[in-house]
């Protein structure tokens, strides 16, 4: 059942990295064959151009929810195209908080990206209080179906989702292997519900505190394919390894 789904380890640089990063990055992964495994790098807008991915896809942060226009600091999907992207990371947490984006407007993003020929890397979690308070699979799928709704099972398709846990990101809190796969569980037997091909081909990423030591248990899970990496994905050796972990 886990051969026909691609496995995915990306990379989340979020607001960090350097033009010397880049070189490191782009050297060493160029260098490597991941069997099997789709490697994405999402630096920030400005290092973008700056990279030849070579051996590895590009994938960007953020899109604008407009094609074009005076939309000052915006950057719209066609651009993030023209320039190598293949993936944009969409409705992560730290943007649903920091710059409000709210289900809707996430919904809107991935149809944007879609438009543009992009392919939504769609993020979804929760934290620890809706964990606690015994909602936490009613919370997810608010976050999943107005996507659904917008632009129907059928393209789900053509995103990856990742499963971010707002208590696991960046606090060395790891969510249990189990604890991760029963989401994943959820969530592919949600969307089965709808369309059990989209379903069982879907890829379902875990982001939160993925490091080289925890990413094989993780990985091994029947419903992880693979993960979203933040804090490991600034250093190359721990990607590296992590992207290892993946084949």
């Amino acid at each position: 059942m886990n051969t026909m789904r691609q496995k995915m380890v990306a990379g989340n640089w979020k607001q960090n990295g350097d033009q010397a990063l880049v070189k490191t990055m782009q050297d060493g992964l160029s260098k490597l064959a991941f069997n099997g495994v789709e490697v994405v790098v999402c630096p920030p807008f400005p290092y973008l151009g700056a990279f030849e991915a070579k051996g590895f896809k590009l994938g960007a942060q953020n899109l604008s929810l407009h094609d074009s226009g005076a939309h000052t600091g915006e950057v719209s999907g066609s651009m993030l195209k023209e320039v190598g992207c293949q993936y944009v990371i969409v409705g992560h947490s730290e943007r649903r908080a920091d710059n409000s984006e709210d289900n809707d407007v996430v919904a809107q993003k991935v149809q944007q990206a879609l438009a543009a020929g992009l392919t939504p890397v769609l993020c979804f979690g929760e934290s620890e209080q809706v964990r606690d308070s015994g909602q936490l699979f009613d919370f997810i799928q608010s976050q999943l179906e107005p996507v659904i709704a917008l632009i129907g099972v059928a393209r789900l398709a053509e995103t990856v989702l990742a499963y971010e846990p707002i208590w696991a990101i960046g606090t060395g809190r790891t969510a249990t292997p189990e604890q991760a796969q029963e989401v994943h569980q959820f969530v592919r037997s949600y969307i089965a519900e709808k369309d059990a091909s989209v379903a069982a081909n879907l890829t379902i990423l875990y982001g939160g505190s993925v490091k080289a030591d925890n990413a094989e248990l993780l990985f091994a899970q029947p419903d992880i394919d693979g993960g979203l990496i933040g804090g490991a994905s600034l250093k190359l050796d721990d990607f590296v390894a992590i992207c290892q972990a993946a084949e």
